[in-house]
């Protein structure tokens, strides 16, 4: 098992996805109170700085993306961790405001775009029947740093600087990544797929590329299916003390309540793959942002200390399926040839809306919305856009040829 290249496979997945933590907005955030006191900036400063630096790395991951459809995978993952090792040793040196656009910027790029893009990408490629449970394994990974970084690197802050945190991380990346890649990878090619069962005749579907898939009306209703969860969480989640404010809650009150978001992240990740695999993708996705319409309906209605953690618990239901169907809904619906160059797209469309989502949410708090005025417009798009999906849900299936 564990010489398999299925096993493999999924396991530089989970790697990958774990280190892609350095560029998540939850890491980055940990070290937020830390930047602004050594650059003498407000969170407002912060936050604007931010949007800006992941919107300019989601125009670049589109074009750089889709390189992974014509590189050798060993030979663009080692590209994507020297990448990231840059990154993470140009944030140790952050001493302005200029420098901090930049480390922010790679960080994201390196981070969340590519370190993501690359493990989504390859499970997607590789896998077929198991697709779906594979992705769940693999994106266990994410799950797991959120579990443990933040808790980690709250006792480190304690003990080391952070800008030597940061060098840390650099070599931490640049000694293991490679040698984990190598050993996992490094026998892989493009046309590497796993291995299927005989007597199962597989079904040739059309291998649409980037310029089709753009034409596409579905690809739209899909994508403002996909992009409600990364502008909504993102914008609740960089303003969480507002919402905390707001509603009256204590200090500690969404620090603790997302423990039920990372409890039922996880156990909707791994039933999800089963789902996938069982149903397809394209008849799940209908319920995807279900549990996140729910979650900001109960925020406008109720106060109650337990409604944080009943928000967060069921938007993390909503994560757990999106972060599988993400990925396995294109590959599905578009194939797999050209998957890396429509992933790029969609990564970077994701990372758009994080950017999005904070620069709304600042403006509505600035402009004397309420949590629960926010949380109805969050509501009312989630709405919409699954009456749009749920019209062309019977369109939703491959071309076959």
């Amino acid at each position: 098992m564990f010489n398999s290249l299925k096993f493999k496979v999924i396991l530089f997945g989970f790697i990958f996805t774990f280190f892609s933590s350095f560029g998540q907005s939850y890491f980055l955030g940990l070290f937020n109170s830390s930047i602004r006191d050594a650059l003498s900036i407000t969170h407002g400063q912060f936050g604007t700085i931010y949007a800006s630096a992941t919107l300019f790395s989601s125009l670049l991951l589109i074009w750089v993306g889709k390189k992974i459809d014509d590189v050798n995978i060993f030979k663009f993952a080692l590209f994507v961790i020297i990448l990231l090792s840059f990154a993470c040793f140009f944030f140790s040196k952050v001493s302005s405001v200029f420098l901090l656009f930049i480390a922010i910027f790679l960080m994201r790029f390196s981070g969340q775009g590519m370190m993501s893009h690359t493990a989504s990408t390859t499970i997607s490629r590789y896998f077929t029947r198991t697709r779906g449970r594979a992705l769940s394994i693999s994106w266990f990974g994410l799950s797991s740093a959120e579990f443990i970084m933040p808790i980690l690197m709250v006792y480190l802050l304690t003990i080391i600087d952070w800008q030597n945190l940061w060098l840390i991380f650099s070599i931490t990346v640049l000694i293991i990544l490679p040698i984990a890649s190598f050993l996992l990878i490094k026998n892989l090619n493009l046309d590497s797929r796993e291995t299927s069962d005989e007597n199962i005749k597989e079904v040739e579907i059309k291998q649409w590329n980037r310029r089709e898939v753009i034409k596409d009306y579905r690809f739209y209703i899909i994508s403002l299916n996909m992009l409600a969860m990364p502008w909504i969480f993102t914008g609740f989640a960089v303003f969480q003390s507002f919402v905390q404010t707001s509603k009256g809650w204590g200090p500690y009150v969404i620090a603790q309540s997302f423990m039920s978001y990372s409890i039922f992240s996880v156990l909707t990740l791994f039933l999800s793959g089963f789902l996938i695999d069982k149903f397809t993708s394209r008849k799940l996705l209908i319920y995807m942002n279900i549990p996140l319409l729910l979650s900001v309906v109960v925020l406008y209605f109720f106060d109650t200390l337990i409604t944080a953690f009943l928000f967060l618990g069921l938007v993390g239901i909503s994560n757990g399926f999106a972060n599988i169907l993400g990925s396995s809904t294109w590959a599905e619906l578009y194939g797999v040839k050209n998957l890396g160059s429509i992933k790029a797209l969609t990564t970077a469309l994701m990372v758009f809306a994080t950017a999005f989502g904070t620069a709304l949410f600042g403006l509505l708090i600035d402009l004397g919305f309420t949590v629960e005025g926010i949380a109805l417009i969050s509501g009312l798009y989630i709405f919409f856009s699954l009456i749009l999906l749920f019209l062309i849900r019977k369109k939703l299936n491959p071309i076959i040829i």
